[in-house]
């Protein structure tokens, strides 16, 4: 997509202001971490809510992976809409979606509400998140990547301060389980209002009921390679959804950690890390990427059990920060070989393949670990998770190296690659970045 001059506007509004292409960009980066911020809000909350109306954790973990899997059938099925429609038209919707998701949060009486929140929230972010990433793509200055970097750190960023700030309320704010739903609320109108008069940067061509049809394949030359890089992309993803899920709990009944600030703080080892890594090792090939991210995360995995079975807590939270070094480069190197080795004519439903499998391990795994601590306890079944993402790394590591020293010379730039457990962007902008 090509980038636009300051002052220009390609579809006729009768709002006589326009914001500036620059005042855009961060209005929408912005966004995009608030909106993440939004989906990481309820996880230090789940052992509050679950002592409120004794649920048990797979009903918490159900409720966590209702958000990935509304955001994953979104994405499918309207994830290019705003090229049809136009991106302001999908923003506006999105974002007025995630309001009413956010209200829903605030005034929950039961975990039925829950579920309805974070449906309402996956889909809001479904919408968002596609159109937000290509046009942050549009409105970047030419030659730039600032727009892939905004998607990355605005995501993880995002996730983390969701969590933390979210803890620090619950933990010593008023009105603990409303007070940040209401604050983002406020933030949510305030950005609605922006949305209004940012600039278009794309003309309605009459296709949106086409576009809504969804388009996932991967063609064969590049299946060996999906096959064999799958076992990685699910293992650091269902590490993301562990996380999001069952964080706080394993703070607090693992640790005997009571306060809600620390199902926040393991968010944050993990995403915050994973955010400030994508700004460190933007420049990283894709051979260094495939090498060091699933090493880096099998050994932060390996020394976080360690810390489990000592109970010892800083050891826990050190190996999520190394954990979440990984994190990132693990997945955006298997997403830049595997678009780097699509035909462009089938390269979006290659990224579409990726976040199928991606969202899908975001969220099952969760939902399985839940019933497993039901039936064999909490350590028994973090044990068992953290091995089997260490296998899974493993598994990915030796197949990969037959796979990335022939293939370097289609390393493109960096692509549009969230910090897995975040965000998927639109599969057709990722597409146009190999």
């Amino acid at each position: 997509m090509q980038n636009l001059p300051d002052d220009a506007v390609r579809v006729e509004s009768p709002v006589r202001y326009r914001m500036s292409n620059s005042s855009a960009f961060w209005l929408l980066s912005i966004a995009l971490g608030l909106l993440l911020f939004a989906s990481a809000a309820p996880s230090p909350m789940y052992p509050v809510y679950q002592q409120m109306w004794h649920y048990s954790s797979v009903v918490s973990t159900g409720v966590y992976a209702a958000n990935a899997i509304a955001l994953l059938v979104t994405l499918l099925f309207a994830g290019s809409l705003s090229d049809h429609i136009g991106r302001r038209p999908v923003l506006i919707a999105a974002v007025l979606v995630e309001l009413t998701g956010t209200l829903t949060f605030a005034e929950a009486q039961s975990v039925t509400w829950l579920f309805t929140a974070r449906i309402v929230q996956g889909i809001a972010t479904g919408l968002a998140t596609g159109a937000i990433t290509a046009t942050l793509i549009d409105l970047q200055p030419a030659e730039s990547r600032l727009g892939a970097l905004m998607t990355n750190v605005a995501a993880g960023g995002g996730l983390a301060v969701g969590a933390i700030s979210s803890g620090l309320l619950v933990a010593y704010a008023p009105a603990p389980t409303r007070l940040v739903y209401w604050l983002l609320a406020v933030a949510f109108t305030i950005i609605v209002i922006g949305v209004l008069v940012i600039p278009e940067t794309v003309a309605p061509d009459g296709r949106g009921w086409e576009s809504l049809e969804p388009k996932v394949s991967v063609p064969q030359e590049v299946r060996v390679a999906f096959m064999t890089l799958m076992p990685s992309i699910a293992a650091t993803w269902a590490l993301g959804g562990l996380y999001l899920a069952l964080g706080g709990t394993l703070m607090k009944v693992h640790f005997h950690v009571s306060t809600p600030l620390a199902g926040g703080l393991v968010v944050v080892a993990l995403q915050g890390t994973s955010a400030v890594t994508a700004l460190l090792a933007r420049d990283w090939t894709i051979d260094q990427a495939l090498l060091r991210g699933p090493i880096l995360l099998m050994s932060g995995v390996a020394l976080a059990l360690l810390g489990a079975a000592t109970n010892s807590v800083w050891l826990f939270f050190g190996a999520s920060v190394v954990a979440g070094v990984g994190f990132g480069p693990s997945f955006s190197g298997a997403l830049r070989l595997l678009t780097g080795l699509s035909p462009a004519e089938t390269r979006a439903e290659v990224v579409t393949a990726i976040y199928v499998v991606s969202y899908l391990s975001l969220s099952v795994p969760a939902v399985i670990a839940g019933l497993c601590v039901q039936r064999f306890g909490l350590a028994v079944t973090t044990y068992g998770y953290g091995l089997i993402v260490i296998a899974m790394e493993a598994l990915a590591l030796i197949g990969s190296a037959r796979h990335r020293n022939p293939h370097t010379a289609l390393a493109g730039h960096l692509c549009p690659a969230p910090c897995p457990g975040s965000v998927a962007p639109m599969p057709r902008v990722v597409s146009a970045h190999p």
